[in-house]
């Protein structure tokens, strides 16, 4: 295992020098769900939200939330994104019913887009819970984490199945 990089040889953290680094196409591809009572999701599907479009608000802050990622976690660097979508999918045949979240965010540039992916979806997920928690407080966020990753010198990622 590699050592971390955001450390100095002094253990300072510190932001990474990517100035070496060539440009490269990257895109990261991030999940995550939101477990709800049937009744919330029947809400949601139908559009009829007292807040109005839960899935369209949702959409909105998570795009917004991945283009102001370094503003949020303080090592990360302020990056060019060429794209940035959300997917939602609405799904009763588990334990609970559920939103699952998909963002998948492209740049070209010298460092990866994990971290936006990642903060557009819990971003987007927040954003469900927040305007749906009058009628339920016991929402459940989970299951977060990066599905693909591609670019860099690193190559590819893919989470096992």
């Amino acid at each position: 295992m590699s050592s971390l990089t955001h450390f100095d040889a002094q253990g300072q953290a510190h932001m990474v020098d990517v100035a070496a680094k060539p440009a490269t196409h990257r895109v990261a591809v991030a999940t995550g769900r939101i477990e709800m009572q049937p009744a919330t999701l029947a809400l949601i599907e139908s559009g009829t939200a007292k807040k109005g479009d839960v899935l369209g608000i949702a959409r909105i802050a998570g795009i917004q939330a991945a283009k102001k990622t370094s503003d949020l976690i303080p090592l990360c660097h302020p990056l060019a994104l060429t794209r940035v979508a959300l997917a939602f999918a609405l799904a009763e045949k588990s334990n609970a019913p559920q939103v699952v979240c998909t963002a998948t965010v492209e740049t070209v540039g010298p460092t990866g887009v994990e971290m936006e992916a990642l903060t557009a979806v819990q971003v987007a997920l927040l954003t469900i819970y927040d305007m749906c928690k009058a009628v339920d407080r016991g929402m459940r966020i989970t299951d977060v984490h990066v599905l693909e990753k591609h670019g860099g010198k690193s190559g590819s990622y893919l989470a096992a199945p």
